[in-house]
């Protein structure tokens, strides 16, 4: 059955405004002044006294105009015929004989109740009753409409909701509304934005798991093919077996290394957290830039460090696993290498600010293009001369994200690339 709510709202609001209206009536009938006080019986003589004063003066005419002025609670209670000597049975609070001008006698009496009603105390009024039962009626239907129609409006979001239809949104509907279920409609509107961004995440984490699966069955053809070519050429002519088995070899390298990158990059993706280790991040610095000083050395490339402050006891403590950190570095500075022009100089500066460390690193390469530095980060991205695999700098990027930092990439106005990682201090 549709609309229980509504009913049953409409229904317990009625018999309680009905019960309440009923009480009020009855605690008033109760605690009205009692017929024997001496308020009452002074009520009693003052009428009586008026009317037979009226009688007086002038008979019946007199009398009706006196009765006309009495409030209306008096009037029933007043009653004016004439005498004919015979006692009158009902009680009366006042009794008394009056004489008109023509000589005519006049009983005049005061009674407790109204002569033509002898109810008691539920004797109730018929405009207290239309009230109760049509006022009270009135009311709990625009009350429990108010209250379930937004029940109904939730109802259907979630319906919605669950079909799939995660931009269904209910604050608007609420209108004026500031309540606490005007409350919950604004949290329902969090609800469905948060689901919002978890499926449309989901979906583009699949669009990337399926690019990057793509990708990489594209990168292993690639070496795997040069593998075959290499093993054709050996078969066919055994003099060149020396320099088919290097080329082998460097193939068969080369596929390691892509797969190591991949189960790397895996690791990162998946969200694992590092180990809460502690190292030094600048000497982990120091140890990537002097490895890149000795693979530069076939370029003549000159590779700089400067660390702010100079201080050696100065603390670069850092939370998490230093070797991934390393790692992540490794890759920025040897992307650096890898673009920068023979003598050239590749600068890295290592400073602390607001918390964190910020490492620097500058080339004097050919930079990229805007509109590409995004896909930097994005697995087998750019790599425009060939080198590599296309995952460095996404592994990197994920290796600092993890530790709470960021990496930012841009254009040098000089030339070249500048690549700014940030991660933040051990508190």
């Amino acid at each position: 059955m549709k609309g229980r709510l509504f009913w049953k709202i409409l229904i317990a609001f009625w018999l309680t405004f009905l019960i309440s209206s009923q009480a009020i009536w009855l605690m008033f009938m109760l605690m009205r002044p009692s017929e024997q006080s001496d308020y009452v019986r002074d009520i009693a003589d003052r009428t009586i006294a008026a009317a037979t004063s009226a009688i007086k003066r002038g008979g019946d005419q007199e009398l009706r105009i006196q009765r006309d002025s009495l409030p209306r609670d008096r009037i029933g209670r007043l009653e004016v015929y004439r005498d004919t000597g015979k006692p009158d049975p009902r009680p009366a609070l006042a009794r008394t004989i009056a004489t008109g001008p023509d000589g005519t006698r006049y009983s005049v009496s005061y009674y407790q109740r109204d002569p033509p009603h002898h109810g008691g105390i539920f004797d109730i009024p018929k405009e207290v009753l239309f009230v109760e039962l049509i006022g009270g009626l009135a009311f709990s239907a625009v009350l429990a409409w108010y209250l379930t129609k937004p029940v109904h409006r939730l109802r259907a979001g979630f319906g919605s909701l669950a079909q799939g239809d995660f931009s269904t949104r209910l604050g608007h509907t609420m209108g004026r509304r500031r309540d606490e279920i005007a409350d919950l409609a604004r949290d329902f509107d969090q609800m469905a934005a948060r689901l919002e961004e978890l499926v449309a995440a989901r979906d583009r984490l699949l669009a990337e798991r399926d690019q990057l699966l793509a990708d990489v069955s594209h990168e292993l053809r690639t070496p795997l093919a040069r593998l075959n070519l290499a093993i054709g050429l050996a078969r066919q002519d055994p003099a060149k077996l020396e320099a088919s088995l290097d080329r082998i070899g460097g193939e068969a390298a080369k596929l390691d290394d892509m797969v190591g990158e991949l189960l790397a990059l895996t690791k990162l993706e998946s969200g694992q957290r590092p180990r809460d280790d502690y190292f030094n991040f600048a000497e982990v610095v120091r140890a990537v830039i002097q490895d890149a000083r000795f693979e530069a050395s076939a370029k003549q490339l000159d590779v700089a460090l400067t660390i702010t402050p100079p201080d050696e006891t100065f603390e670069w403590i850092a939370q998490g696993n230093g070797k991934l950190v390393s790692r992540a570095i490794e890759n920025i500075v040897r992307n650096s290498l890898r673009y920068s022009p023979e003598k050239g100089k590749v600068q890295a500066d290592l400073c602390f600010a607001d918390g964190a460390y910020e490492l620097t690193v500058r080339d004097e390469g050919p930079g990229i293009p805007k509109e590409q530095l995004g896909s930097l980060f994005r697995p087998f991205g750019v790599s425009a001369d060939g080198f590599g695999f296309g995952l460095g700098l996404s592994i990197a990027h994920r290796a600092i994200a993890v530790h709470g930092g960021t990496i930012i990439l841009s254009n040098r106005q000089a030339g070249g690339l500048e690549t700014r990682a940030t991660i933040p201090a051990a508190s």
